[in-house]
């Protein structure tokens, strides 16, 4: 994973081109699969199960009010940035949705996995047939498929937000303010089409990015937490995946710093090695400052949550296979 860091910097001295397309065509073959894995299988009905029992908790609707309510008021609390309050904004709403998104996926891995075995629940659909691995996987896809419906809520939210955002700084700067949209006649219709201004549209599109990796950040994690709470409860699986984002954001900055003890370094580098280097998916800072992410750097990020993901899945079905649910 330290391959990453040259990605960006020759994004940052060539001109590239935005990688929207390619994360648009992504996106829908991602959906597209995940909709034929809940219909065409019997781990598939167990994640639409899932994500009904997900998308009813409390959590869900608390959470994504709460990231509306932060996107609200920060779109009129001025950040006194001298100018660059747009990049604040974007920065402050990719922090709050993934720290959402993080919070429903680990909050319904402990419910929908730990309490199920620890209720016995468990026990009444494996005596269907379906096999202990077809469980483990369908929880988790049901898990991942929660966390992605609030990530495209949120993300169309944050869209518009940062949409109107743009032009409302221009007009708190004194500057000129950019056309809210503008019309074109289309065709043979009696009225003209209203389209997007381009200057506002392509700062909110550089959220895009952004999403994309905190989607794959959330996908790591849920994995993780998956993994756990075959065999500890709540509370357990909760501090760990606490602490494992906390490390997962630091090691990375410490394995590839030039000024750190050689202890403290081979420390930082064999941790980042065993556990998630989370620190890769966060390009928030990049985004919010203009800069485009490449997409090799989105490639490469996502063969590293597939493999991490397969691993964190195959301990978890080793973990789960031998235990007792009587």
């Amino acid at each position: 994973m330290t391959g990453f860091t040259p990605l960006l910097a020759q994004a940052s001295e060539v001109v590239i081109q935005p990688p929207y397309l390619k994360l648009a065509v992504g996106w829908v073959v991602f959906l597209l699969g995940l909709i034929a894995f809940n219909y065409s299988s019997r781990a598939g009905t167990i994640a639409r199960a899932t994500t009904k029992e997900a998308l009813r908790q409390p959590v869900f609707f608390l959470m994504t009010g709460a990231a509306i309510l932060v996107m609200i008021a920060n779109y009129y609390v001025p950040f006194f940035s001298m100018g660059d309050d747009t990049k604040m904004y974007i920065d402050c709403g990719l922090a709050m949705t993934l720290i959402c998104a993080l919070t429903l996926s680990i909050w319904t891995a402990s419910m929908s996995v730990s309490e199920e075995i620890e209720g016995k629940t468990a026990m009444t659909l494996l005596s269907k047939p379906i096999n202990r691995r077809q469980f483990v996987f369908g929880k988790y896809v049901g898990i991942l498929q929660s966390s992605i419906i609030m990530l495209l809520i949120l993300g169309g939210l944050f869209f518009v937000f940062t949409y109107f955002k743009f032009g409302y700084d221009q007009g708190e700067a004194g500057t000129p303010n950019a056309d809210l949209f503008f019309y074109r006649t289309v065709g043979w219709l009696p009225f003209q089409v209203p389209y997007l201004t381009q200057d506002r549209f392509n700062v909110a599109r550089t959220i895009l990015p952004g999403l994309t990796l905190i989607a794959m950040e959330v996908g790591v994690l849920a994995a993780v937490s998956v993994a756990i709470s075959t065999r500890m409860p709540m509370l357990v699986n909760i501090s760990t995946c606490s602490s494992l984002f906390v490390i997962g954001h630091l090691t990375p900055i410490l394995a590839q710093s030039k000024d750190q003890h050689v202890f403290v370094k081979f420390v930082a580098q064999s941790m980042a090695t065993v556990l998630p280097s989370l620190e890769h998916f966060n390009m928030s800072a990049a985004i919010s400052t203009g800069k485009t992410i490449p997409a090799d750097y989105i490639a490469m990020a996502a063969l590293y949550c597939a493999a991490y993901i397969t691993t964190a899945i195959m301990i978890a079905f080793m973990m789960f296979e031998d235990r007792d649910l009587a």
